[in-house]
């Protein structure tokens, strides 16, 4: 059979072969050097593929499936990595400068001396990711470090409850807590009294809801979900004021 490995963006010819499969095609073009920046493999069943020291920089690979494969010292930068299966992956000292890795699935993959350095990590699965440094991961760890009062923000439905789990009705000028709430940083949702940046908010902002500034320390945080686009969990906050949608430039 022809495989046909073609540019994202142009559609031209970066390498054709006769292969039993896509994977055998994508293993020759590696072992013969062509040039696959920038290549189509979107769905590509590259499962256990050899891809050591590869140049995939800027190739989409959304929704492929990259299990078990070997992807150590690859370079990935700048590559769509969206909803791809990296489970068990080998990225030792891959470059994985500004890729997009948004809900990829990093269970059980090697990290060890991978560069994160501007990856986007949203929804991302890493749990049991080995050698993962998740400081490098969302900078809102700088939040434990704070001292005092710090302040962040929560979206609100017209009722004054949490848009998705909500329970709690949120009124300006009360003080909340809660005795049940996930510390387990891989979940990127869980059980608590969830805060955001106020980008988070703006994002995730539907007409009818409401976005409030809340006030906390860093001993009520319970967890900072690694990978986190912006949200985390604390176990006590309080409600400061309701903030003023036309200031943050949003339209009722």
């Amino acid at each position: 059979m022809k495989f046909e490995i073609k540019h994202r963006f142009s559609d031209d010819m970066l390498f054709s072969c006769e292969s039993k499969t896509l994977k055998l095609a994508v293993s020759s073009a590696i072992r013969l050097n062509a040039d696959l920046r920038s290549a189509d493999l979107r769905y590509a069943n590259l499962c256990s593929a050899d891809l050591r020291s590869a140049n995939l920089s800027s190739t989409d690979l959304s929704y492929a499936d990259l299990s078990y494969a070997d992807l150590s010292s690859a370079d990935l930068r700048s590559a769509d990595l969206s909803y791809v299966n990296l489970r068990y992956a080998n990225l030792c000292s891959a470059d994985l400068r500004s890729a997009n890795l948004s809900s990829a699935n990093l269970h059980s993959a090697n990290l060890r001396y991978a560069d994160l350095r501007s990856a986007d990590l949203r929804s991302a699965n890493l749990h049991s990711a080995k050698n993962l440094n998740k400081f490098i991961t969302t900078p809102l760890y700088i939040l434990q470090s704070q001292v005092g009062k710090i302040r962040a923000y929560k979206i609100v439905n017209e009722k004054n409850e949490g848009p998705y789990q909500g329970g709690i009705i949120y009124n300006v000028g009360k003080t909340y807590s809660v005795k049940i709430y996930d510390t387990d940083e891989n979940h990127p949702c869980g059980a608590g009294i969830n805060l955001a940046t106020l980008g988070w908010c703006i994002k995730e902002w539907r007409v009818d809801y409401k976005i409030l500034l809340v006030e906390f320390t860093a001993k009520d945080i319970v967890a900072i979900p690694i990978g986190s686009d912006g949200k985390f969990r604390v176990k006590k906050c309080k409600i400061v004021k309701r903030v003023n949608l036309k200031e943050i430039e949003l339209r009722t």
